[in-house]
């Protein structure tokens, strides 16, 4: 029975159905057929309203959506890319530069991945493709470095996986932080060695005469104080202790709005569509957590979690063939199924799997439960920008000009997408790299 409900399942992602009504719809019907009393669905109701709706943490979800949204529509992030490619154009691959450092930036002000890219596309991929950069070094950067929002914190992605694993919320903020940096500063250092290697590929813009560098660097750092400003008051309230992942999303959303109000280009018309849409995505969110807490609770009740343990081989392979067996099999769920399906279908299931598991790293179980965290929002991360089913790549290809195909875009994001494997080696390889921060700061 659990193998044939993973066999709907995965019929049930390919049928173009909300995967949220998927998984409910499956743990009804199932329940009807099994071998399990009717009065087991009575449960579904005490998961779905304790484990989700009275939970104070997931307030945090759509106030950190709305802090996104509402920064990318007070053209902050315009004003800084602008001033610093006027700063970094004359370097070979400077444009480039800056909107790597853009992604980093605006990664850590809102961690939602489609409207980083959006933002990116648009204002960045019209002026590199005019100033002459080849089409896939332009596409590639912005798909990459828009793809940031969903590792370097503060993501929704950490907030839910935090919830799914156990694991304090703050925790996996501190411990995505360095890994996702590193692949920030990984992505400009590879800009650099294509800027050296393949110079007609991505040019030096001619800086305007009569403008002092001083002032460039000046106006930089002007247009730098807000959204550095935002990320030290969530981030930096979390780290001292001072505020939840809740509260901390609440004054970034305070932030955000502050901000927003303050910018010429912002119009307060603009509200009704961010409110629509910070509920849209919420509501999504939450019939995928519904769904997939009534799916695993059945699947869990009629022997599910022995089948996972057979399909890991558990006792044959050793908690590090466990390991890469999940990350291939979030590496490849990633083509098909959205993070959130991911998380609370896989993951539900393995975590307490890989809690039990001795890694030999002297790890605790939560220290454990923390870096196998890590390790799955930077896959997750990878799979976003992965063809031929990337959803980056297609954010991308909604906005691009009718002459950039997406087998440029394809071509663009492959070495990026091997260059995102590295974070993820060193991270599995060296645990440290993910916990001393969590550690320092308690």
């Amino acid at each position: 029975m659990p193998i044939a409900m993973l066999v709907v399942l995965v019929a049930g992602a390919f049928s173009g159905y909300p995967m949220g009504f998927v998984m409910a719809g499956i743990a009804v019907s199932f329940c009807l057929v099994a071998d399990v009393p009717i009065a087991f669905l009575f449960t579904f109701v005490t998961r779905i309203y304790s484990g989700i709706l009275a939970d104070w943490l997931l307030l945090s979800i759509p106030l950190f959506v709305y802090m996104g949204l509402m920064l990318d529509k007070s053209g902050i992030a315009g004003r800084l890319l602008t001033s610093l490619a006027r700063l970094m154009g004359p370097l070979p691959g400077g444009y480039a530069i800056a909107v790597a450092v853009i992604g980093i930036i605006m990664a850590a002000s809102t961690g939602i991945v489609g409207a980083s890219i959006v933002m990116l596309g648009l204002l960045g991929l019209p002026a590199m493709l005019e100033r002459g950069y080849d089409p896939q070094i332009a596409t590639g950067i912005i798909a990459a470095s828009g793809t940031l929002g969903i590792l370097i914190p503060p993501s929704i992605m950490l907030v839910v996986l935090g919830e799914v694993l156990q694991v304090s919320v703050g925790d996996l903020f501190l411990g995505a932080l360095v890994p996702g940096i590193l692949l920030g500063v990984l992505f400009i250092v590879w800009i650099l060695i294509g800027a050296v290697l393949w110079p007609q590929r991505m040019p030096a813009i001619e800086r305007r005469e009569g403008i002092p560098l001083g002032a460039l660097l000046l106006e930089a750092g002007a247009n730098l104080v807000a959204p550095l400003g935002l990320i030290v008051a969530v981030l930096g309230s979390i780290a001292a202790g001072i505020a939840t992942p809740t509260e901390a999303a609440a004054i970034g959303a305070l932030g955000a709005t502050i901000l927003a109000a303050f910018s010429r280009e912002f119009r307060w018309s603009s509200l009704p569509p961010i409110l629509h849409s910070t509920t849209r995505t919420t509501a999504m969110i939450a019939m995928v957590m519904i769904g997939a807490t009534c799916f695993t609770g059945l699947f869990l009740r009629i022997g599910g979690d022995d089948l996972v343990r057979n399909m890991l081989f558990v006792d044959t392979v050793g908690a590090w063939g466990v390991l890469i067996i999940i990350m291939l099999a979030v590496f490849i769920l990633g083509f098909v199924l959205e993070w959130v399906e991911i998380t609370f279908i896989l993951i539900v299931l393995v975590a307490p799997i890989v809690a039990d598991l001795n890694f030999g790293m002297g790890m605790t179980r939560e220290e454990t439960l923390i870096w196998f965290g890590i390790l799955v929002a930077v896959n997750l991360q990878t799979s976003f920008i992965s063809p031929p089913f990337g959803a980056s790549l297609y954010y991308l290809k909604g906005i691009c000009p009718p002459h950039v195909t997406i087998g440029t875009i394809y071509r663009g994001v492959t070495p990026f997408m091997m260059i995102q494997l590295i974070p993820l080696l060193i991270a599995m390889a060296w645990p440290p790299l993910i916990l001393w921060l969590p550690k320092l700061m308690r």
